[in-house]
């Protein structure tokens, strides 16, 4: 337990009538990257607002760096770095000070704040944008300083909510590289995401939460070899083809068959030998591809594919 930076016990979290967060045991380790999936709705983020300390539980345990929340919220802020899913920077001031202002907000002294920051724009990758009002920078720089600002007072445990929504591939693995690097200087990472790639890349344990339960824990590995398979057959078929009636065909060529509207996958151990077994059902889609178990394969089987609002 002195390794756990957040342990949580039948954590309860209700707004009026609505149960957000409903009794989830969870741990978060010292050093470890540690995600949340899930559906909106699902509960992630009244549970990271919990762990921040702004938003106070209804009810169970809850001890976040060795603190109670309730009691002891200033203190824990004050060791926190925390991520917004939108950014909140002040686009009146330079980069440098956004740095230097939300510095001083932690009683941080003013030479120690110019050389952090200093340090965080390398970091960053934004030294030579230093002096730049923030509206001049791109939508992947203003997240990098985002995440800059957010190490100002070199936290322990770093809260990140969907950290590179909206960013394009090459700003995405950019941010990727700089969140492994924190990870690899010792600070504990608790990240929210919908990409379910960021997630097998970041995230040594992960949960996947649903309707404010905690729906599967363990590794990206560990969660794909229990709820999926070594590799998937996706079959697509012309519209107005009945899928339906082609998993039927294919029943028992696969661990799982599954109908989709135009597709139909096939979760086998041997993908190639699933797909000529299907061939010999005379079963002729207009194309077909074997792949790898996805992190993406367990999400949906253990939330559904159902748009929820």
């Amino acid at each position: 337990m002195c390794d756990a930076l957040v342990t949580a016990r039948g954590l309860v979290k209700r707004f009026g009538r609505l149960t957000a967060v409903d009794g989830i045991d969870l741990e978060v380790r010292r050093g470890e990257a540690f995600g949340f999936l899930g559906p909106n709705g699902a509960g992630k983020s009244s549970t990271m607002r919990m762990i921040a300390s702004v938003s106070p539980r209804t009810s169970g345990e809850l001890r976040v760096l060795g603190m109670d929340p309730d009691r002891d919220g200033p203190r824990i802020r004050a060791r926190l770095g925390v991520v917004p899913q939108q950014d909140n920077l002040d686009t009146e001031l330079t980069v440098r000070q956004n740095l230097h202002v939300y510095g001083r907000y932690f009683g941080l002294l003013k030479p120690y704040v110019r050389e952090k920051a200093t340090e965080l724009l390398a970091f960053a990758q934004l030294s030579e944008r230093a002096d730049d009002e923030v509206d001049r920078l791109s939508g992947g720089m203003k997240r990098r300083l985002t995440i800059a600002r957010s190490l100002i007072n070199d936290p322990e445990l770093l809260l990140l909510d969907e950290p590179t929504t909206g960013l394009d591939p090459q700003a995405r693995h950019l941010l990727w590289d700089r969140l492994v690097r924190l990870k690899h200087d010792g600070v504990t990472l608790i990240i929210t995401s919908h990409y379910m790639d960021e997630a097998e890349q970041l995230c040594d344990r992960l949960v996947v939460m649903d309707r404010g339960h905690i729906a599967a824990e363990g590794s990206p590995a560990e969660l794909i070899a229990r709820y999926s398979t070594k590799e998937v057959v996706e079959l697509r078929f012309p519209p107005g083809v009945d899928t339906t009636a082609m998993e039927a065909r294919l029943a028992g060529l696969a661990d799982r068959v599954e109908a989709l509207p135009g597709r139909v996958l096939l979760y086998a151990t041997d993908g190639e030998t699933a797909l000529a077994a299907a061939e010999l059902r005379d079963v002729r889609p207009l194309s077909s591809l074997v792949r790898r178990s996805t992190l993406e394969d367990v999400y949906l089987r253990l939330t559904g594919r159902t748009l929820l609002d």
